[in-house]
């Protein structure tokens, strides 16, 4: 069985906010949008609540117009503010019961040559069983697995899985596998909570429990984790330590129940050392892909842009019993850019320039005899 771990960075269509040339930018954007629909959320608006969604919504653009660059005033019914020719623009609604919208992210439509590399590079790299993070909803993963795969060989998905998780941009994981495996039972933990009552994954740990055509099960946990870009770093190391803590005990979990077959993959958005990570990779018997002798990192130790140490983010971590299976791995950089001077590996012929490429990320890939 290949398996592999990919950030596709989405299929079709991405927030457009997350396409600002700085982290910093899009982080400003984002922060302010959820917490104006958290406070549009409330059952009842103080004086003080209507200050800061009015706040929020000229910081947003969104004060004197429905629509901003990166931002819709979704209102479907009733009403939320009152703009009167020549007077400020005041809170009308009491609170949630009075009026039905959000402050919705535009979408900004990815051009088709990205997607048919992020194919490519799929389909050059053949695995049986992919997870994938960053995509937009099962349909738009299906239409990709039906649609697009066909386009640039005759690697073939029949199996697509996503469950919704807890982000509402639309960057959701999943996984899909090709004929002869079967995704089997699954689990979803979007709902797991902390002490707090805080939903623990920004998007969820979906558990697929994959047959081989041997009539082995690996059990595959799909994740990916707070990212460094949004949120301060404190308050982000924070949420990553929750998650990976959260996810060690889910595999731990399923050790005791006698699954040996278990892989943890995705985006975990943090370098093998940090501290977050350590629950994860410190505190279990999972071992990381890179590790493995029969592994070849191609010369370079991380997985994302540059792909320098610091950039090792992206995972496929096995239990024992499947690291024992490893035959060979290694990482496909081919939908990233390379740089120019010199180039730092080979790149498809079709990523003529920086924007042609299909993800920042690498895909990952093993093969284990099971």
């Amino acid at each position: 069985m290949r398996l592999a771990t990919y950030n596709v960075e989405n299929l079709f269509a991405r927030p457009k906010v997350m396409n600002l040339d700085t982290w910093q930018a899009g982080e400003v954007v984002l922060e302010k949008h959820a917490a104006v629909n958290v406070l549009l959320g409330k059952a009842q608006y103080t004086a003080a609540d209507k200050t800061k969604i009015l706040a929020l919504l000229a910081d947003l653009g969104l004060d004197t117009d429905d629509e901003s660059p990166f931002l819709l005033l979704r209102r479907s019914r009733g009403s939320l503010l009152s703009r009167p020719t020549g007077g400020p623009v005041t809170i009308t609604a009491s609170g949630r019961g009075d009026w039905i919208g959000s402050v919705e992210l535009k979408l900004e439509q990815i051009r088709e040559r990205p997607i048919l590399n992020t194919a490519k590079v799929i389909s050059d790299s053949a695995p049986d069983v992919l997870a994938v993070v960053e995509a937009e909803s099962r349909p738009s993963l299906e239409m990709f697995a039906d649609d697009i795969m066909p386009r640039v060989g005759a690697h073939r998905f029949d199996k697509v899985m996503l469950i919704d998780g807890n982000d509402t941009r639309g960057i959701d994981v999943g996984l899909m596998a090709v004929p002869g495996f079967t995704i089997d039972r699954m689990r979803s933990h979007v709902d797991d909570r902390n002490a707090a009552g805080k939903r623990i994954f920004s998007r969820d740990c979906p558990e697929f429990e994959v047959v081989t055509p041997s009539g082995q099960t690996v059990l595959v946990l799909v994740n990916h984790f707070k990212s460094n870009g949004y949120g301060s770093a404190s308050s982000s190391n924070a949420r990553r330590l929750e998650q990976a803590t959260r996810v060690a005990a889910i595999y731990n979990q399923r050790k005791a129940e006698g699954v040996t077959h278990i892989a943890v993959a995705g985006d975990l958005n943090d370098t093998p050392t940090s501290a977050p990570l350590k629950p994860l990779l410190q505190a279990t018997d999972l071992k990381d892909a890179f590790a493995h002798p029969q592994f070849n990192d191609g010369g370079h130790k991380g997985t994302y842009g540059s792909s320098t140490a610091n950039n090792k983010i992206d995972y496929l971590l096995l239990s024992p019993a499947l690291f024992a299976a490893v035959t060979a791995g290694g990482v496909n950089r081919t939908g990233m850019w390379p740089g120019v001077r010199p180039p730092k590996w080979q790149k498809l012929p079709e990523v003529l320039k920086e924007s042609d490429v299909a993800s920042d990320h690498a895909l990952v890939w093993v093969d284990v005899a099971v």
